[in-house]
């Protein structure tokens, strides 16, 4: 498993010595205030557990994202596969989640571009979709920044969720590699 660089962040594998900060980003409630829940240690463990196996099964999954000039896990950004079952899914989704300490400062635009450049040229995809709460406005924004254009028709509850939760109605972005290609030539 290779790393990604950008101008300032590395993009690399998972070492045992993130799972502290990993945890203590999961149970920060700003983080963790578009998600039904902050996690425990433990949930938090056992996340970052099936992101590395979903790297060893897939070859791909959410990177460590950490400063070039200064290491540390400041972050998660990458690709999986959407992991329940919708009308748009079998489909990979791009995902972020950075330490509050860490926005508005293009971190996360910046890792999430060079993950897409992977995405659309070394692993192939013909499409990535990305998709967050109503309320979540900044992933949005990174959505469209991203090139990412909001799919109506495919607005959907999430079925991890129960009827009537708060955070169950979810929005749809996708972005093809034609797509892509077009804004990158």
């Amino acid at each position: 498993m290779n790393e990604l660089q950008t101008q300032r962040l590395i993009l690399r594998p998972w070492r045992e010595d993130d799972l502290p900060a990993f945890a203590a980003m999961n149970a920060n409630p700003e983080v963790m205030r578009h998600f039904p829940a902050c996690m425990s240690l433990d949930e938090s463990d056992a996340l970052a557990r099936r992101i590395i196996q979903h790297f060893a099964d897939h070859g791909f999954g959410q990177w460590v994202v950490e400063r070039a000039a200064q290491p540390g896990l400041i972050g998660v950004v990458g690709l999986q596969h959407v992991s329940f079952s919708a009308p748009f899914t079998p489909a990979v989704e791009i995902g972020w989640r950075l330490d509050s300490s860490h926005w508005r400062q293009g971190y996360a635009l910046e890792a999430a571009r060079a993950v897409l450049r992977q995405g659309f040229t070394e692993l192939g995809l013909e499409q990535i979709l990305a998709f967050t709460v109503p309320a979540n406005r900044p992933s949005q924004a990174l959505m469209q920044r991203l090139g990412m254009q909001h799919d109506r028709q495919g607005d959907f509850q999430h079925p991890r969720l129960p009827v009537g939760h708060a955070l169950r109605r979810h929005v749809l972005y996708r972005l093809t590699r034609e797509h892509w290609q077009q804004a990158h030539e």
